[in-house]
């Protein structure tokens, strides 16, 4: 893409649901540094990725924090770790279609950098970060909300999975066990990675888990190992 068109930038801001009442913002938000390398630009979406970084992790902190009022401080963070991730950003920026406006250079174009899991993340993060600068937190606070809130509600069912490592561990020294080994495969191309874990307490095999990510794989494969254990020493 030579530049991104005053219609294309327009679509864009609909999809995100903010309307730029500076739309330089919006376009250095698309802008990748492999574009800026072949097309002299001055700037990139980094610093609003900054921005953009520490703006998100508030509002889902935020929204946690009134959604979960008895939650201890441990399992907030573990939930804010689980939305704000490259691999969860980058779902929702394909979810919205973003790869289609960015500014990429011809060479990370043509090497798929449309659908590349760190790139949308980022910009994602850009365009979050442009948002606030355009219009302040209220506005910032209302976008993250409509993107992320939805996770949110998604990983709430799953906190117990977060500190399954540390559980495991913690069961196989009460049992005077060694501690778990954790044995991590991964296959297709790295938009869409598949992760397989497979944990190994004295040897044995006693849980299996698959995951986006190499650290969901563990956990869920920590689960299972866990209650593996317990059911086993129990009967």
């Amino acid at each position: 893409m030579a530049d991104v068109s005053e219609d294309a930038l327009a679509e864009c801001s609909q999809r995100i649901g903010h309307e730029f009442a500076d739309q330089s913002l919006l376009r250095q938000a698309l802008i990748h540094r492999s574009w800026q390398a072949e097309n002299d630009s001055p700037i990139t979406n980094e610093r609003l990725e900054f921005l953009g970084d520490a703006v998100l992790g508030w509002v889902v902190a935020d929204l946690a924090f009134h959604r979960l009022f008895d939650l201890p401080e441990g399992k907030l963070t573990d939930l804010r770790r689980s939305v704000v991730n490259m691999h969860a950003l980058a779902e929702v920026a394909r979810s919205l279609g973003i790869g289609e406006f960015l500014l990429l250079g011809k060479g990370e174009d043509a090497a798929g950098g449309r659908d590349k899991s760190s790139i949308l993340a980022d910009a994602l993060e850009a365009l979050i970060g442009a948002v606030y600068l355009d219009a302040g937190s209220v506005a910032a606070h209302r976008v993250v909300r409509s993107l992320m809130e939805n996770l949110i509600e998604e990983a709430i069912p799953h906190l117990e999975m977060f500190d399954a490592k540390t559980r495991l561990q913690e069961l196989c020294a009460r049992l005077n066990l060694p501690a778990p080994v954790y044995d991590v495969e991964g296959e297709g191309p790295d938009h869409e990675r598949l992760f397989t874990a497979t944990v190994l307490v004295n040897g044995k095999r006693h849980g299996l888990g698959d995951g986006r990510t190499k650290k969901a794989a563990e956990q869920i494969a920590a689960v299972g190992a866990y209650n593996a254990l317990v059911a086993l020493h129990n009967a």
